[in-house]
């Protein structure tokens, strides 16, 4: 029992970090272990950056806080415009906050004083997917899609109207349009039974997350989705918390299809693990509609501040310089190579999937129906357990609403060299070899590398 003051999840006792240095982190005993999910797929360029360091130091040297409605300050309007032309202009206008969280809440709620603002209070409602995961906050937790965070909490939040968007892997359908077509018909008739006049607006991750291992929704999905939301008349919202700021190989996960939101949210990468900052990207209707309206009725304490702002846009000038956006695609080739190699050895892994350095590993527990392992093994676990002895993190989830299912995350820095990803894919081997060994000697027979596999989905 560990006499700890702090809680968070139940779980393992856990190594006490000492320090970082690029893809690696040591804890106090000295064990090295290659980050290979950025943390919470937020450390996007590594770890022990001096230039991150130096603006930090730069800005506290001038002023580290100010409150947005005393002073204006550089870095923040800086942060601003930097956002501004990475969307080509898309989305004009930036509202700072703190976390993902935070940045959802604040794109609900002025999609919500949007409509009021309009003659519409009628819109009441917001559509979301299951899964998915849009935060922990009670608004954020209204549209995210995953039951055991949902279910302490369903009295409380005001929930979005759950459907479910396409899965490639485990469809019946005659093939993958005609898979969207049916998805797309029945999200369409499940916001007529709703009353299309009732949505402000639909919230997505134009590429999954945490809550369903990196599933691809597909260019053909989202622009159906944007042309069904214009039918509709209500706002696109795409949530890029975790795909913001390259992690896909192009800033934002939405320019791989060219769909463009009405609204915008990221975090994680835009602070890179350095200071809290994230970010409500929107249209210049949209806010001019809200100020002219008596304002946006919204704020953080720490919304905007020049030290947050002064790191983002040292991020945001690093991933230029080093033209990381090239380096993620290139190592997300890589990558995705040997994570295909990996899976063509054990038939437990039913689906590899992903884009640039966002790549999630489905395990199943029958290859030939994609039957998942009994939840309560607990598999996703017991394989990020297995990578972390062997000097590698993973970062693990259910992959069937938070119930069922079993897959892990590999997302490591946008900085990662091509001999990292191979030490990261040895390691991951390893880890993989083990896992499948247990298996066997659980089930008392050869290893389940000996039976057949089908050839594997993209």
């Amino acid at each position: 029992m560990t006499d700890s003051p702090l809680f968070y999840q139940a779980g393992p006792t856990l190594p006490e970090v000492s320090h970082a240095d690029g893809v690696t982190l040591w804890d106090t005993r000295g064990k090295a272990y290659l980050d290979g999910c950025s943390g919470a797929i937020s450390c996007n360029l590594g770890h022990g950056r001096q230039d991150i360091r130096n603006a930090m130091l730069a800005q506290l040297d001038r002023v580290a806080f100010t409150y947005r409605t005393q002073f204006e300050n550089a870095p923040a309007l800086a942060l601003g415009r930097a956002l501004v032309e990475l969307t080509d202009g898309a989305l004009e206008k930036v509202f700072f906050v703190c976390s993902g969280s935070e940045a959802v809440e604040s794109a609900l709620k002025l999609a919500r004083q949007y409509v009021v603002a309009t003659d519409e209070p009628q819109r009441r409602r917001f559509v979301s997917l299951r899964p998915s995961y849009h935060g922990s906050t009670l608004g954020a937790l209204g549209v995210t899609g995953y039951h055991p965070l949902e279910a302490p909490f369903t009295e409380l939040t005001h929930a979005s109207l759950k459907v479910a968007g396409p899965d490639f892997y485990r469809h019946q359908d005659a093939d993958d349009d005609a898979h969207v077509d049916r998805v797309l018909a029945e999200t369409r008739t499940a916001i007529e039974a709703a009353g299309p006049e009732s949505i402000i607006a639909f919230i997505l991750e134009p590429v999954g997350g945490a809550s369903t291992g990196a599933r691809l929704l597909g260019e053909r999905y989202l622009k159906g989705i944007r042309a069904l939301c214009d039918d509709v008349g209500c706002l696109l919202i795409l949530d890029e918390v975790l795909t913001g700021l390259g992690r896909t190989g192009t800033w934002f996960a939405w320019q791989h299809y060219g769909v463009i939101p009405d609204l915008l949210v990221t975090a994680k990468g835009l602070g890179a693990g350095y200071y809290p900052v994230g970010a409500l990207l929107a249209r210049d209707d949209i806010v001019s509609k809200v100020m002219a309206n008596g304002g946006f009725q919204h704020g953080h304490t720490y919304a905007g501040n020049p030290l947050a702002c002064a790191t983002g846009l040292a991020v945001i000038e690093a991933i230029r310089r080093e033209r990381l956006l090239d380096n993620t695609r290139a190592r997300g080739e890589q990558l995705e190579a040997g994570l295909r190699t990996l899976a063509e050895r054990y038939p437990w892994v039913g689906h590899v999937r992903g884009l640039g350095l966002l790549w999630g590993v489905e395990l199943v527990a029958d290859p030939a129906t994609r039957q998942p392992f009994p939840a309560g093994q607990n598999r996703f676990a017991q394989i990020t357990a297995l990578a972390k002895e062997e000097g590698l993190l993973i970062y693990p989830r259910r992959t069937l609403d938070g119930v069922a299912g079993d897959h892990f995350l590999v997302t490591p820095p946008l900085t990662i060299r091509a001999q990292e990803v191979g030490t990261l894919l040895e390691r991951l081997g390893r880890a993989m070899a083990r896992f499948d060994q247990a298996l066997a000697d659980e089930a008392g027979t050869a290893a389940f590398t000996s039976q057949p596999k089908e050839a594997p989905t993209s």
